[in-house]
């Protein structure tokens, strides 16, 4: 039902902005939409890696469970920023967003630097944390807008593997701010500007990049999205490429709808797609729980059972975040070409395998610390291309007029019941310190119910997945606004 129903009925018309978009051939306009909003994942693996250091704790007088309430302060605000503005960039367009948000981060990042006590840095890192959960619904819903269906899966995945890139960059940094060479009180005020510092750079880039003219399109802004496209396809020209006319027949018939109510999106989440909104909620989820798992814990993993002192402990990062990094970049493409279906049950089932294996070595005591982090290197390596499938899967099976609102409930959701359990149970299952000799049946168990939970996760995403492979995004999900549904978009419409 439209949320305008009683209004004088609007006029439809064609548009062939989307075929137009994803006939494009990859371009130096494409690069530019990967560096100019891509960055968004660098800059929150940065700051992840930055705050877990805890160079503050000393310098402000903070307790241990302060300093955890720092870091779970920063992802409740990612979740508030999440959900709020991705109302607002369904409503009010990608670009002014991810404008708004990027400035957003950069002040109150920078503003943390500064922080005199714990209060101060609460604030600042939720207020930081808004910008960054904010981000993530802009400039995920841009990319997937501008990007050719060809290139879709590789280009979504790849950039949310970045994550990894930002926190070994944060890491790296830590050795030398958190060092001897670096005043106590100076090293972590400037780990918190290094972010800000990244994103200045980029704002120049982002002013070069467009609204998508999808959105503008189905929001009755016709003639700017024909205008948008043209540009592109004159930026595209420029480098010597001739693109062929797309036939009329590849049009889709659009009656714009400006504002879809909260009734409208749960009859789209609930009633017209409920077997995608259980796939996005199971692939979010499980991925949450085994990433938030190890990650939070793993530190504590190699001082407790594998006497690495506290100092060490970053070298073991690194390794750890270079396999996080490389699975999304070289398993990407398979998304596109052998299926999303496919990748999501190998990257999802081989991980929680691999897993389960390590937790049967790990309750043996056959591993050392680095034989520990290379079994983590080599299940993450899968984890993590499978992890960015669950950003790129709930962005592409829902209309476009919810877009950025459905990566934003399922990345709450995903917080909520998988990102905050986690690290609470592991760290329990982990136990005391103190004691020279540990107990390792706990953890065993604890690694054989996250291997389980990622397994679960990669047959729910066999089954309800969506073959979205190469296919339009009102192929896979026609807009709302779309009227007269034909072909692929009728049957996507139903899946």
């Amino acid at each position: 039902m439209s949320a305008t129903q009683g209004a004088p009925a609007r006029a439809a018309h064609r548009s062939l902005v989307p075929a137009r978009m994803d006939r494009l051939p990859w371009s130096r306009f494409h690069w530019l939409v990967i560096v100019g909003l891509g960055v968004s994942w660098i800059l929150d693996g940065l700051e992840i890696q930055i705050v877990s250091q805890a160079g503050y704790q000393q310098s402000l007088g903070l307790t241990t469970a302060e300093v955890g309430a720092v870091g779970s302060v920063y992802l409740a605000g990612e979740v508030a920023g999440a959900l709020v503005f991705g109302r607002i960039t369904d409503r009010l367009g990608r670009r002014k967003l991810f404008m708004v948000t990027l400035g957003v981060y950069l002040v109150a990042s920078g503003l943390a630097g500064f922080s005199w006590d714990l209060w101060s840095l609460l604030v600042l890192r939720f207020i930081a944390g808004t910008g960054i959960g904010g981000e993530y619904t802009a400039i995920n819903s841009a990319i997937d807008e501008l990007i050719p269906s060809h290139y879709r899966g590789r280009v979504d995945i790849a950039v949310n593997g970045t994550y990894w890139g930002g926190a070994a960059l944060g890491a790296a940094a830590n050795l030398y701010l958190l060092s001897d060479q670096v005043p106590q009180n100076l090293g972590w005020r400037i780990g918190f500007l290094i972010g800000p510092a990244i994103g200045i750079a980029i704002i120049a880039l982002r002013r070069h990049i467009p609204e998508s003219p999808r959105w503008l399109m189905t929001h009755g802004r016709q003639e700017e999205a024909e205008s948008v496209v043209d540009d592109i396809e004159a930026r595209v020209k420029a480098d010597g490429v001739s693109l062929e006319e797309v036939p009329d027949s590849k049009a889709i018939e659009i009656v714009p709808e400006k504002n879809i109510s909260y009734p409208q999106m749960a009859k789209v989440f609930f009633g017209q797609y409920p077997r995608r909104s259980i796939l996005g909620f199971s692939m979010m989820v499980t991925q949450a729980f085994l990433y938030n798992a190890i990650f939070f814990t793993y530190a504590l993993v190699l001082q407790h059972f594998y006497g690495v002192s506290k100092a060490h402990t970053s070298y073991y990062f690194f390794p750890f975040a270079l396999g996080n990094l490389a699975g999304p970049l070289l398993l990407g493409h398979l998304f596109d070409t052998i299926g999303r279906r496919k990748m999501i049950l190998l990257t999802y089932g081989l991980s929680g395998f691999l897993l389960l294996v390590s937790a049967f070595f790990f309750h043996a005591g056959v591993l050392n610390a680095t034989t520990q982090t290379a079994f983590w290197c080599v299940i993450f390596f899968f984890a993590s291309a499978g992890a960015s499938s669950a950003y790129l899967t709930v962005s592409e099976i829902f209309p476009l007029e919810l877009r950025a609102q459905a990566i934003s409930f399922f990345f709450a959701l995903s917080q909520g019941a998988g990102g905050v359990v986690a690290p609470f149970l592991f760290g329990h299952l982990i136990g005391g310190q103190n004691n020279p000799h540990p107990d390792r049946t706990p953890l065993f168990w604890g690694y054989v119910i996250g291997a389980v939970v990622m397994m679960i996760g990669g047959a729910v995403g066999w089954f309800l997945g969506v073959n979205a492979e190469r296919q339009g995004l009102e192929d896979v999900a026609p807009p709302i606004s779309a009227v007269g549904k034909s072909g692929a978009a009728a049957t996507a419409a139903t899946a």
